[in-house]
């Protein structure tokens, strides 16, 4: 049975953020019957991710299950994880109530990200800057994305070396590309071909390098040879609030709804 357009999106997710639990060496990937628990080995929360498998039914009880095998995978690891929840998954009339469970668990709303989709881009509205797309196939390459990650989203320096720097971590479907200027790294963004689509995630420009299109740039740049590599057209991503604008701009349409919550 074909997905649906949502499910495509969740399980791009699902299979990107497998990323966290393989690049380390330390961490694990682990299918847990209704969920996936994914750790990074570092105790560090947004990397050590919990997500659904598949559709919630009804029944009351059945979201506690889900969590409590999220919870029982987690506790002897570490105290610190995140759950991403995509709010299709549930039936609407147990939304509420699925939120009010995760509040109940000590898990807090840090954000919510639609996630969208595009079967091909619209043409920039500008002229766009011209930009090197550098894979991340060398250890130059491997330590600018974490520099870049760690600045971009405020995490901590040690916290990117661990997981960015290692070779091992750029073996599997996450495909990292840096942008440069003049020689200098100003950008980055990362692919994962998955489900009959590319994933983009961790697409960030240098805070003093915004504004310029570089983003933009990099990002048409690295779909454009991944499309090349794979064959595959259709795109998607969760967008971030300073993104939306952009996303929307190029021809990103939303089709999903996830949140994200931390432990407290």
């Amino acid at each position: 049975m074909a997905l649906s357009e949502f499910q495509i999106v969740e399980a791009n997710l699902r299979a990107a953020m497998s990323f966290f639990g393989e690049a380390t060496g330390t961490g694990e990937v682990r299918d847990l019957g209704g969920a996936a628990g994914i750790y990074s080995g570092l105790d560090y929360g947004v990397f050590n991710i919990a997500m659904l498998d598949g559709p919630v039914r009804a029944e009351a009880g059945e979201m506690e299950q889900r969590l409590a095998l999220c919870r029982n995978f987690f506790e002897p690891r570490t105290k610190h994880w995140s759950f991403w929840l995509c709010e299709e998954f549930l039936p609407v009339r147990r939304l509420r109530a699925a939120r009010q469970v995760l509040a109940s668990q000590n898990l807090r709303l840090i954000s919510q990200a639609p996630g969208m989709l595009a079967e091909d881009l619209r043409p920039p509205l500008r002229r766009l800057p011209e930009i090197e797309c550098v894979p991340v196939a060398d250890q130059a390459a491997r330590e600018a994305f974490g520099g870049l990650t760690a600045v971009s989203f405020d995490i901590p320096m040690h916290v990117a070396r661990e997981v960015y720097y290692p070779e091992m971590a750029w073996r599997g479907s996450y495909r990292g590309y840096v942008g440069k200027v003049d020689g200098r790294a100003v950008s980055i963004v990362a692919i994962v071909a998955a489900e009959g689509s590319l994933g983009i995630y961790s697409l960030a420009t240098l805070p003093e390098d915004r504004r310029h299109g570089y983003g933009e740039a990099l990002l048409r740049a690295a779909l454009a040879e991944e499309q090349r590599r794979t064959g595959i057209q259709r795109m998607i991503l969760q967008s971030t609030e300073a993104g939306h604008e952009l996303y929307v701009r190029m021809g990103f349409r939303p089709v999903a709804n996830f949140s994200v919550y931390l432990t407290k």
